[in-house]
Parts: structure tokens; C-alpha cells; sequence
């Protein structure tokens, strides 16, 4: 009787366990197919799932995000703002498939004031948020920037949330790869909405495309040709586009690149920073620009297409004529950083650095000698756009490397041009250090090891000020600090002209004293420094009579180049030049604009001053 009842017990557990395992493979099988991030369709009331916005030059542009409408749904989508105790209709838009965005364009924006929205669908689905003021009278504009949301965790994001409410950001910029699937982003792209949407409903957001959000691993646009890197289904790249960048200002130059694909590349000008979008992979040359099979020859090892295991000489891999930002691109940036209407100092946003700041990769800790998906090259085009980006002593903004960098770049010499800060992915499942085999050419004060002056794998001059590589070690505190997550905040101070780069990592309070940015950061720099180039000279001192902080611009006669523009601080500029040429100063705008031809650089010692009388403003 005992055996017969073990064995009933033991077939009542098999047939349990193999019951179990049928129906774990059947759930498996069915989250395979139907992944629950993958939400495309919900009630009909909460067909809205996020709102992304931007305010430049009395212009709204706001871009609603719905989950998937039936097919005899209306198409409408409404925009009302509150007056009084009333919704005042001010837009109305059609959303369509495949996206599912319905893009609002609002002109004379009274932007001197916040105003409550509400996006509607129907009569049910509903979506309010505000739209905030023009924070022009702050002394201290805050910038949260973001990189890297991959999907090795679609969870939500309640430690990045919390602390962006804590720190109150007037602006926010997520640099590239929100979303890494491939082939779905419609899918991806909500859940982004679902992780950050609470963040983004009442503050104006940057969003910047990157490669792995346009299908691609890595990304050398070449204008929209097609070859290798560069982009694959166009109708896909128009449709991340329109859902990632559609709330932007205008682009600067709308005409579309090869195969149709659009472009974005504009200016935003928030609380008096000036700040120029830019898309460096749209128009990066190819990487069949170089001769493989001369390089390889040369004593150049290729691991793939854009990682050089051995490289005898950088200077094989310099292309002249190649393209980083492009023509239309520096044309931009040429009359960018010669506009300061409405602007103090000015920053640029774009997707990575330029430079190579990474030499190992991955858990497996490989090592590489150059990496061409890295801005660093081509070289001859980076150099171009760090000419033109000095000019305006913008800051440069940006993500993607998973590591956080503030790097001092050089072209002709060390500093001669802006600083860069890459702010640490958001989640960085892919881990890559600044680990240097030579030892730096000049070391700053600071407690990191790896700092100073380096030559970069594609021999670019930089000068590291600080890193924040992944480190097991800190694993006892929290993951996100193991591996160098987190977040990067810029402080744009309008009375002192100083910038404050901060690196926070994730799974901390920042309001906590105990929460310690990473090692080497907060980064605090003058505004001027990013324009470090020498001068050889001087011009007269400028002693300025009228509106305190006008605009001054010096154009060196002999080339016709503008050498650089800035608003003042102050009414009291020494120009510093470049050569012994004569000089036209500008000083001034608009209406009130004066101009001085021929000023000779001073000699040695000389000193001298010229007034300058402007009219005040009206």
C-alpha cells in the first residue's frame, strides 16, 4: 500500500512539474512573441502617452505621442491652454500612422509667462502639462543631459526622475540612442515615453538621434549615401525622426540630404543660452574614404571596420577632404557663433565628443589603438568644426561614449579650442575606460590618475580634466555606480560667465550630502576658455559707453575670417589677435552697431583704449 502510495505521489509530481514547465515555456514563448514593453494599444481614454516641447523665437512646437488609434478612430488631436478658468483651443493636428505623432506649430508664443496645456483626443483621453516661461531674468541656467537608455533594462527610471524634480532643470537634452531596437522604435519610443514623459511634460527637452536609434551599430551618414555605416531604410530613419526631433525649432537649412531624408540641425535659444543642434553623424564621411588594403600594408590591424587594433601612425588614417559636420553644417556654426541676439553664452548639442576618449572596451577589456566611430576622426574634419565652434567660446554637450569625459581640445596647439563634457549613460551595459598607456604630458591638480595632456589614439590633442571610468569595486554601494551610470547637469552662470559641468550617478538622492558626484567632478570653467588659443597681440582696449554687455566682434582684414563673437561682461574688452594684421572690431548690434576698420594690433607692452559710445536701448 506504501509503494502504491509513493508512487502516485511521485507521478502527481512529475505530472505537476512537467505541467509547470509546459506552461512556464507557453508564457516564455508568449512574452517572446508579445514582450509586455511592447504596449502599442490601450483604452481609448489614455491614447496619449507624452508630450515633447521646445519655445524659440515666440514659436511653440510641441509633438504629442499616442499609443495606436482604431481605424475609424477620429484623427484629430486638439492643443487648449488654460485662461482663467476655461480651455482656449489654440491648434488643432491630424496624427497618422506609423508613429502615431500629431505635431502642434503655435507662433506668437507669449513666452514671458508659464501656461497650462492640455492635449486632447476626443472627448476622453486627455494630457495636461506646462508649458514653462522663458527663464531670461534667471542669473543660472540648468541643463540635464542623458545618454544611453538602453534596453538591457526597460524597467522605469524612479531614481532619474526624483532627482531631475529635485534639481529642477530649466532645460533637458537626451544626446542619442533612446531606444536600441532596431526594427522596432514606434514600440521603444513609447516605452522611452513611459519612462521619461513625466519629466518631459513640463520642460522644454533637446532629443538627438543617434545611431542605434536609426537602425544602425554605428553611423557614418556621408549626406545620406548609401555604403557601409551609413543609413539603411530611409522611411525608417524619416519615421524616427519625425517622432525624435519634430517638436525642434526650424532646421537652419531644411533641404533634405540623399534619398530624402530629412535634417535638423537648428538653434534654440532658452533663458539668454544660446544653443546650436547638431547632427555629427548625418554628414560624417564613410569609412571606404580610406584604402584598407594600403593601410593594411602599412602595418594597419583592423579588428572591423571602425577598430584599429595596431596603428604605426595616426597620420595614415587622416583623410583631408573627409567630412565630420559637413559643409551646410559649418556654415551654420559660422553664422551661429557670430549671432548673439537674446544670448549671454552658448553651448552646443550634439551626440559624442570629438575626440577619442575611450581605449578599452567591454568586459572582455579589450584594447584599441583607434576607433573611427569616434569623433576624433576623421581628423582633418574635426579640426574644421573646433574652428568654428571656438568662435562662439561655446560649450560642447554630449553622450554616447558610455563614459563621462570633460576634455580641453586642441587643434593647432594644447587648449587652443572649447571644452567638451560627455555626460555617463543612463544605463551602461556596455562599459569602456580612459586608460592611457603613456603617461600625460602635463598633469593638472586633481586626484585622478589619468589627467593632463594626451595625444588620443587618433592623434588628437586633448587634455583630460576628468573621467568617471565603470569600477567593481564600488558594487558594495550600488550597481549604477559599478558600472558609471547616471546623468550629467550644466550650470550656465550669467552673472560670473562660468560654466559648472556636474556628473551624478545613479541610485542616489542628490539632495543627500552623502551623495558624491563621481571623482574629478563638478568641472568649473570660464566662459572664455573655450576659445584657448594664444594670442600674439592685442588691440586697443575697448572702453565702451552705453547698454552694459554689447557684442563684440573682431575680423582679422588680411583673410576676411571672423576670428571670433561675444557678448561682453561688462563694458570693458582687451580683443586678443592672431597675427599683426590689421583688424575690423564690431561693436554692438542691430541698429546700434559701430564699426572700426584698420585697428593695428599694439606692440609689445604698448597700451591704448578706444571709446566707444553706443546709443542706449529704447
Amino acid at each position: 500500500m506504501r509503494k502504491t502510495l509513493n508512487r502516485l505521489v511521485w507521478l502527481g509530481l512529475i505530472a505537476w512539474t512537467g505541467a509547470g514547465l509546459i506552461l512556464g515555456i507557453a508564457v516564455v514563448r508568449a512574452r517572446l512573441r508579445n514582450p509586455p514593453w511592447q504596449i502599442t494599444r490601450v483604452p481609448p481614454d489614455e491614447v496619449i502617452e507624452f508630450v515633447l516641447y521646445t519655445v524659440h523665437d515666440g514659436v511653440l512646437k510641441l509633438t504629442a505621442h499616442l499609443y495606436e488609434l482604431d481605424p475609424d478612430a477620429d484623427p484629430t488631436v486638439r492643443l487648449a491652454v488654460r485662461r482663467g478658468d476655461d480651455w482656449e483651443e489654440v491648434a488643432a493636428t491630424t496624427v497618422a500612422a506609423p508613429d502615431w505623432t500629431a505635431v502642434f506649430r503655435v507662433e506668437e508664443w507669449d513666452a514671458s509667462r508659464d501656461h497650462a496645456y492640455r492635449v486632447s483626443h476626443g472627448s476622453t483621453a486627455h494630457y495636461t502639462g506646462t508649458i514653462r516661461q522663458d527663464p531670461v531674468d534667471k542669473d543660472e541656467i540648468v541643463v540635464a543631459a542623458f545618454t544611453g537608455n538602453s534596453n538591457r533594462d526597460r524597467g522605469p527610471r524612479p531614481d532619474v526622475l526624483e532627482n531631475i524634480e529635485r534639481l529642477d532643470p530649466d532645460l533637458l537634452f537626451f544626446s542619442g540612442d533612446q531606444v536600441y531596437d532596431h526594427h522596432t522604435h514606434f514600440e521603444s519610443w513609447l516605452l522611452f515615453g513611459r519612462q521619461f514623459g513625466e519629466i518631459t511634460r513640463s520642460r522644454p527637452t533637446v532629443v538627438t538621434p543617434d545611431d542605434h536609434d536609426v537602425g544602425n551599430r554605428n553611423l557614418w551618414g556621408a549626406g545620406g549615401a548609401v555604403g557601409p555605416g551609413g543609413y539603411q531604410d530611409p522611411n525608417y530613419v524619416r519615421q524616427v525622426e519625425r517622432a525624435q526631433t519634430s517638436h525642434l525649432p526650424d532646421p537652419y537649412d531644411p533641404t533634405p540630404i540623399e534619398r530624402s531624408i530629412g535634417v535638423y540641425y537648428t538653434s534654440l535659444t532658452w533663458g539668454r543660452v544660446g544653443f546650436a543642434v547638431i547632427e555629427d553623424r548625418k554628414f560624417k564621411s564613410q569609412v571606404d574614404v580610406l584604402d584598407r588594403q594600403e593601410l593594411v600594408e602599412a602595418g594597419v590591424d583592423f579588428s572591423r571596420e571602425d577598430h584599429i587594433k595596431e596603428l604605426p601612425d595616426p597620420g595614415l588614417l587622416d583623410v583631408p577632404d573627409a567630412s565630420l559636420l559637413g559643409d551646410r553644417q559649418l556654415a551654420f556654426l559660422r553664422h551661429w557663433s557670430a549671432d548673439w541676439t537674446g544670448q549671454d553664452m552658448k553651448a552646443i548639442l550634439s551626440q559624442t565628443p570629438p575626440a577619442m576618449t575611450t581605449q578599452v572596451h567591454s568586459s572582455r577589456r579589450y584594447r584599441l589603438a583607434a576607433d573611427l566611430d569616434s569623433n576624433g576622426w576623421p581628423q582633418s574634419g574635426r579640426d574644421r568644426a573646433l574652428r568654428e565652434i571656438r568662435k562662439g567660446f561655446a560649450l560642447m554637450i554630449s553622450g554616447d561614449q558610455h563614459l563621462a569625459t570633460v576634455v580641453h581640445h586642441g587643434v593647432d596647439d594644447w587648449e587652443d579650442a572649447g571644452y567638451s563634457f560627455a555626460v555617463p549613460s543612463i544605463v551602461n551595459h556596455f562599459r569602456r575606460w580612459w586608460r592611457p598607456l603613456e603617461p600625460p604630458r602635463d598633469v593638472p591638480e586633481g586626484e585622478l590618475e589619468y589627467s593632463g595632456r594626451f595625444l588620443d589614439g587618433l592623434g588628437n590633442r586633448i587634455t583630460m580634466m576628468a573621467y568617471a571610468n565603470p569600477d567593481p569595486s564600488r558594487r558594495r554601494y550600488n550597481e549604477w555606480l559599478a558600472e558609471a551610470a547616471g546623468f550629467g547637469i550644466v550650470r550656465f552662470d550669467k552673472r560670473t560667465r562660468e560654466i559648472t559641468m556636474e556628473c551624478w550617478p545613479r541610485g542616489c538622492d542628490v539632495s543627500d550630502p552623502d551623495c558624491r558626484q563621481y571623482p574629478g567632478w563638478p568641472v568649473t570653467i570660464a566662459q572664455e576658455e573655450n576659445y584657448g588659443r594664444q594670442p600674439i597681440g592685442y588691440l586697443p582696449t575697448l572702453e565702451i559707453t552705453g547698454p552694459e554687455d554689447p557684442v563684440v566682434q573682431v575680423i582679422d582684414e588680411t583673410s576676411g575670417e571672423i576670428l571670433y563673437t561675444l557678448r561682453i561682461h561688462g563694458r570693458s574688452y582687451r580683443p586678443a589677435v592672431f597675427s599683426q594684421a590689421p583688424h575690423t572690431i564690431k561693436v554692438g548690434e542691430g541698429d546700434a552697431l559701430k564699426v572700426y576698420e584698420g585697428v593695428q594690433p599694439l606692440a609689445a607692452g604698448e597700451q591704448a583704449t578706444l571709446a566707444v559710445t553706443l546709443p542706449e536701448a529704447p
